[in-house]
């Protein structure tokens, strides 16, 4: 096999998969209920944070993740607060929490730590790898699936829950009635702005162990703006995805395998100007081909409410 492709690269694809996939899946379950959410960026880089400072505190990897989910989930309490209950603009609101995640982040780091850029503690333990039994002993394939860590397969776990949760159970169809037609939902008693406040909550969950996972599962420390991006990738995988999670699931594999390919390339003794924009420019590549604007129609009623 060519070098440039070998388990490895596999292997590394699936822990960069595993932040756009939670954060795509927060951002269709919004999708669901009718909420464009633009904040999947500012959120991952609360997640991210939020787990470093738990782990500081509790000395436990497991509080930290916990701690990281409560703070987002706090956070998107937040959004769901402006756009549902004071009816603002969801893109704009989406965007100023971006923007307020991004500062209060740098803002934090240095009033908790003292530094500045980065915060890095050699004695912190980052997310436990499994080795998976069986698994770990077949060629090649035990070297691609086993030794991640719990979150990167719970996402995908998550993914399939959500797909039966969407398209099998009676409250699957109701998240759909409340982001389709709101008036029609209420008419048949549901209780549309409670439905939409779980759909953010479970959202800012999801964020959280994005973010968790970024600054956990992949490395065990925090630099500022770290996300670099990957929130707006989530969104887009959405986006391609259409809202099915299985559909977002094949679509954040494509994302975060051009993310490993990027770090692969970078000790080809390519520019890394060119290896750091590869994901970014496969994002734009595949919106230029997504021309179906139901998920637009769906998630947010953009061009007015």
């Amino acid at each position: 096999m060519n070098p440039l492709f070998d388990a490895a690269l596999l292997s590394s694809a699936l822990r960069m998969i595993a932040p756009i996939l939670l954060a795509a899946l927060g951002g269709a379950v919004c999708a669901r209920v009718g909420i464009f959410n633009v904040a999947l960026e500012g959120k991952m880089l609360t997640g991210a944070f939020a787990a470093i400072v738990g782990n500081y505190l509790f000395h436990n990897v497991w509080l930290a993740v916990l701690f990281a989910v409560f703070w987002v989930a706090l956070l998107s309490m937040l959004l769901g607060y402006l756009t549902i209950h004071l009816k603002a603009n969801m893109i704009v609101v989406g965007v100023a929490i971006n923007f307020l995640a991004t500062g209060l982040t740098t803002f934090c780091l240095f009033t908790i730590f003292h530094v500045k850029g980065s915060y890095y503690d050699p004695n912190m333990k980052g997310l436990p790898d499994w080795d998976i039994p069986l698994i770990r002993d077949i060629p090649f394939v035990g070297d691609v699936l086993s030794g991640q860590s719990p979150l990167v397969y719970g996402a995908f776990l998550i993914a399939c829950l959500m797909q039966f949760w969407f398209f099998r159970t009676v409250n699957g169809f109701r998240l759909l009635a409340a982001g389709e037609n709101p008036a029609a939902a209420k008419s048949l008693g549901l209780k549309v702005s409670r439905i939409q406040y779980g759909a953010v909550l479970l959202s800012g969950i999801l964020c959280g162990l994005a973010g968790a996972q970024l600054s956990l599962g992949q490395v065990t420390l925090f630099t500022e703006n770290m996300t670099a991006g990957r929130g707006f990738i989530a969104l887009v995988a959405t986006m391609l995805g259409q809202n099915n999670p299985l559909g977002v699931a094949l679509s954040s594999l494509l994302f975060g395998f051009m993310d490993a390919l990027s770090i692969r390339l970078q000790g080809m003794a390519l520019p890394t100007q060119f290896t750091m924009m590869v994901p970014y420019a496969m994002a734009l590549i595949a919106m230029f081909f997504f021309k179906d604007r139901g998920y637009l129609r769906q998630s947010g009623r953009i061009d007015g409410r």
